[in-house]
């Protein structure tokens, strides 16, 4: 079987998201259980002059976006045993930056245009086409629209991810023939309340549709979760379900990873302890080993559960804890956060902005690490937290759900509460911190956490029966 994997981004080459980590991981997965999986994406300006000079060009192409016709550039790298395709145009993708240009709904048309296109010129005949997120979200209308009764492209398979449901590709229904090229005659396909819609058109279209959590695809039928689009989810449900992502085991290591101060284990701890003392030492917060750290990495904006962290921090912090964050976005946030530190500058650190290698010193180095979301598609953070035995504290919502059970039924690996409610929240934090009293019992709970299989091989098999049963489909 042979899949192209049609994203937006993708480790290492450009990433500003959880998508990218997707995109390098499960191609990877996939291979290994001898799929033949590549994956195209676009050749931004924010490639690495390193990993350019690694790749060769195969060939150039005319590709239609609309009236125009626009030079595609394919070239090829290969990366953990995976081969992509760049696909190059300096008009859409020589340009600082992925997303949030005035004209990425023109790029990102040539991007779905070019990727189908490509396949009459390279050595690559996909079984299944696998689209991620509105930024690929024509791929399948594309392929539905103009590709399907082409000669060589007969029976191929569309599988289209949501990775987040809040970002859907909306523009004015002027530029339906104008930028996206779909006639009129078509135009049922991707309107939705008076306006393109490419997401949409993704799940009207696509054979399958998939989210990032089985969780999540239920949540994304009711209308408090679905931004307008549970209508149509509904009426598609047959070809709706959810597969958890997971995270690249290999790099989130602790026995491993260059990036933290000291490597350990689950079956050798000992290291952890330093991760703590050191973390400490550089945000200048008191050495304590026996004091708990919660921490938090996350995107500074309200579906975070940031709202519920507010209300009750000042109250929280009236305990002997610490309490590191490290993110950035909503100014008010910020600021916030900047307070309490000025505030409580003995318990409270607020690191600006996201910097990777100080991510992983915070995962290896707290106890605890919170994450409240009001809503998480999949969610990566808690899984890596459990990885380097930082005990997750997380709302039962989307993937946080389907991944850390709580601790209180034996089995679990984290503390979990159910309502989008600050005193909720609280209560499992103080239940974290109780746990983490009790020095006999907490032991068990980091090594159970950091026992978890939280790999891509569970998640790569579910896609391959998906992929599966849409082959056989087509053999009926």
């Amino acid at each position: 079987m042979k899949v192209l994997f049609v994203t937006s981004e993708a480790v290492p080459f450009a990433a500003s998201g959880g998508l990218a980590d997707v995109s390098g991981a499960l191609p990877h997965a996939l291979r290994t259980r001898l799929i033949g999986c590549r994956v195209v994406l676009p050749l931004y300006e924010d490639v690495p002059q390193a990993l350019r000079e690694n790749m060769t060009f195969i060939t150039s192409l005319s590709v239609p976006v609309a009236w125009r016709r626009q030079y595609c550039g394919v070239f090829e790298a290969r990366h953990n045993g995976v081969i992509y395709y760049l696909l190059d145009n300096q008009y859409y993708f020589k340009r600082p930056g992925l997303y949030g240009h005035y004209d990425d709904a023109e790029r990102f048309a040539f991007l779905s245009r070019a990727a189908l296109e490509m396949l009459g010129c390279i050595d690559f005949r996909p079984d299944v086409i696998h689209a991620n997120d509105w930024q690929c979200a024509l791929v399948p209308v594309y392929y539905s629209l103009f590709y399907a009764q082409r000669e060589g492209y007969e029976n191929i398979k569309t599988v289209f991810t949501i990775h987040n449901i809040q970002y859907q590709g909306k523009y004015g229904l002027e530029i339906l023939e104008d930028v996206f090229g779909i006639p009129q005659d078509a135009r049922s396909i991707v309107e939705q309340d008076g306006c393109v819609n490419l997401m949409k058109g993704a799940i009207e279209t696509a054979n399958r549709v998939t989210t990032v959590s089985p969780t999540y695809a239920q949540e994304i039928l009711d209308p408090w979760f679905s931004h307008g689009l549970d209508s149509i989810l509904r009426a598609r449900e047959w070809k709706l379900s959810g597969i958890l992502n997971g995270i690249d085991t290999e790099s989130y290591n602790p026995a491993a990873d260059p990036d933290i101060y000291a490597h350990y284990s689950a079956e050798d701890p000992a290291g952890k302890a330093e991760n703590k003392r050191a973390l400490q030492e550089r945000l200048n917060l008191p050495p304590r080993a026996d004091v708990p750290m919660i921490t938090m990495v996350t995107r500074l904006v309200s579906h975070k559960g940031l709202d519920l962290v507010k209300y009750v921090l000042a109250e929280l912090l009236q305990e002997d804890i610490q309490f590191v964050l490290l993110g950035s976005g909503d100014w008010a946030y910020e600021n916030f956060f900047r307070e309490m530190q000025d505030r409580f500058p003995d318990k409270m650190r607020y690191c600006f902005g996201f910097v990777p290698e100080l991510a992983r010193k915070i995962y290896a180095a707290g106890d605890i690490f919170l994450m409240p979301s009001k809503s998480e598609p999949c969610g990566l953070s808690q899984m890596v937290a459990c990885r380097y035995g930082t005990l997750p504290v997380v709302r039962e919502t989307g993937g946080l759900k389907d991944s850390i059970s709580d601790c209180g039924d034996g089995q679990g690996m984290g503390f979990t509460f159910k309502t989008y409610n600050a005193n909720d929240m609280l209560y499992a934090v103080r239940r974290s911190l109780g746990a983490y009293a009790n020095k006999n019992d907490w032991p068990v709970l980091v090594d159970r956490a950091m026992r978890t299989d939280f790999s891509w091989g569970r998640s790569a098999n579910e896609y391959i029966k998906l992929y599966r049963s849409l082959t056989k489909e087509g053999e009926e």
